[in-house]
């Protein structure tokens, strides 16, 4: 048979179950545009930047059954989509690039937008394709879901030259598409020996990152046979639900909330799911984890790569946590539990909420105050989603977070710009849940205008903009040793017009007084189908537990000259301003 390159892409692409494309048409993807204008299956979204688009594609991948998937025009397209597959590769999130091609039938050199696109995204791709004939093209795609999809997920890009979507080629077959699997499976002989090590520890803790995400009801049960604590990664918050009584929080070191590192303070064991102890998860590295570190991941790599694991289980977390849990009550009955480790978390949690109560925020809005308002006006399984910068912490500190995929945000890549965009994605894959947006003013003026692709799909997201004016995360860091904030403070925006320009509904919450009747009214736009922009006059001036234990961190590591040299230059720079 004869087919169009452009017919084959939606063929494939309605196989594997893609429901939306993120992009925007050009010269060398309009046939493709076209044909998805055709499927019954597949919805085409107009943005208004690639990079957008990337973020909506890896929030459809957190919080979906869907692959999230772009469709971009090279070069251009590709280079703007770059920060977005980035968040993905580094975070290890699932995602489809289809992106159109220079022609291949020409004998001409420095065609429009030809680059060498391959070699521009190696480093953040699991693999590339550039599809030569009309008979690679269906297979490739499924080969390209199989390799996004399988172990560690990530994105994986597929070039389909312009000529081959406007012209029909030969195919011997359209091969329908079939979920493959090459899960190798678990090790019964390192599970058992996880199982014996857990339960004869007198102290046994658990850390769960975004790779335990999809076991939560597994992690719930081996923490309360255990009575264990448990502390999650940042991108992990939804690992574990923050009401359970053994939940203290995010992260274990001199960076965490009391409640975390309190709990963890001794600990003998401690079963890590689904984490790489990465920077932002370890507090730039100053934890310690125990000598008996039984580590889980898909991706062996991950293994004692910044600490050493005593007994390393590669495979998916709720295979093997399953397994873990069925060897634990082997060996006896649960661990006794008089209540008052939990007792004591729920201490530390109080003790830390009512410091932050205590705080005067000065005629502005208190971050504790607000978390704790938007908590209570929420359903379990809202879907919050932070951006990158001193929110983030705020978030992860003050913001319990009830249901498994009910938190995602940029981690490992630290994109900012990911929130609008990823807001507006994950209502629209998920259009019976609340879906709310933290996000710092910073970051909201990298894509606000996708607000305006949110209004044109009618999709309900809250953006709840922390408007304080800085690049606060950036100037709290430069306002110690520097005494000046270069290039860290904003030019003033007006919020409420972006909201007028875009189609959005407009909410102010400007003090204390006005948080519960502002977040209540923006939920009940949102629950209309209208998105919100809700400007909050957020206080920043206390820090989060995370930026104080970093700070002191790394300053720790500073040799006697260096130290004397910074904090030198700060003391001469406040003396004299």
């Amino acid at each position: 048979m004869k087919k169009t390159g452009a017919w084959l892409v939606r063929y494939a692409l309605e196989q594997i179950g893609v429901k939306y494309t993120f992009g925007i048409p050009g010269v060398h993807n309009t046939e493709i545009y076209d044909e998805l204008n055709k499927s019954e299956l597949i919805r085409p979204v107009l943005v208004t930047h690639e990079g957008g688009a990337a973020f909506m594609a890896d929030a459809i991948s957190r919080t979906s059954s869907s692959i999230g998937t772009i469709l971009i025009v090279p070069a251009a397209g590709v280079t703007h989509a770059a920060s977005g597959i980035g968040e993905a590769f580094l975070d290890g999130i699932a995602m489809l690039i289809i992106s159109g091609g220079i022609r291949t039938d020409s004998d001409k050199t420095y065609q429009l937008h030809e680059i060498d696109q391959h070699a521009l995204l190696a480093p953040i791709t699991k693999k590339t394709y550039k599809i030569e004939t009309h008979e690679e093209l269906v297979p490739a795609i499924y080969e390209a879901y199989h390799i996004a999809t399988e172990g560690e997920p990530g994105p994986v890009f597929v070039e389909v030259p312009v000529n081959l979507q406007l012209f029909p080629g030969d195919v011997s077959e359209l091969r329908p598409f079939s979920a493959t699997s090459k899960d190798a499976g678990t090790d019964p002989g390192m599970i058992q020996q996880a199982a014996k090590t857990l339960y004869a520890a007198s102290k046994p803790v658990l850390f769960l990152g975004w790779g335990a995400v999809h076991a939560s009801d597994e992690s719930v049960q081996i923490a309360r046979f255990l009575n264990a604590p448990v502390a999650t990664t940042l991108q992990g918050l939804s690992a574990f639900p923050a009401n359970n009584p053994l939940h203290t929080g995010m992260g274990f070191g001199q960076a965490a909330v009391p409640a975390a590192e309190n709990a963890f303070k001794g600990c003998d064991c401690m079963l890590a799911v689904g984490t790489r102890f990465s920077e932002i998860a370890t507090g730039s590295f100053a934890v310690k984890p125990p000598a008996n570190l039984i580590h889980i991941d898909i991706n062996p790599a991950v293994f004692s790569a910044n600490y050493a694991a005593r007994i390393a289980i590669e495979g998916d977390s709720r295979v093997v946590l399953a397994e873990l849990r069925k060897e634990l009550e082997a060996l006896g009955g649960p661990k006794p539990d008089n209540g008052t480790l939990k007792a004591a978390i729920a201490k530390d949690k109080r003790a830390y909420l009512e410091e932050w109560f205590r705080h005067d925020s000065k005629g502005r809005v208190n971050p504790a105050r607000f978390f704790v308002a938007l908590r209570n006006q929420l359903d379990d399984d809202a879907i919050v989603v932070a951006d990158d910068g001193n929110h983030t912490f705020l978030a992860a500190e003050l913001m319990p977070i009830h249901n498994a995929q009910g938190f995602i945000s940029p981690t490992d890549f630290n994109c900012m710009g990911y929130c609008v965009p990823a807001v507006t994605a994950s209502k629209l894959v998920n259009p019976g849940r609340q879906v709310v947006g933290i996000v710092g003013d910073g970051a909201f003026l990298m894509t606000c205008m996708e607000t305006l692709t949110a209004s044109s799909l009618q999709v309900g997201g809250v953006y709840f903009v922390f408007n304080d004016g800085e690049l606060s995360q950036i100037s709290q860091a430069q306002e110690i040793p520097y005494n000046r904030k270069t290039c860290s403070v904003l030019h003033p925006l007006r919020i409420k017009g972006i909201a007028e320009a875009t189609g959005c509904e407009f909410v102010a919450i400007a003090d204390d007084t006005a948080i519960e009747a502002g977040i209540k009214s923006a939920l009940a736009f949102a629950a209309r189908n209208k998105p919100v922009i809700v400007e909050v006059k957020i206080d920043y001036s206390k820090r989060t537990r995370f930026t104080k234990g970093v700070v002191k961190t790394n300053l720790e590591r500073f040799s006697i000259g260096n130290k004397a040299r910074f904090i030198g230059r700060a003391l001469i720079r406040k003396v004299t301003g």
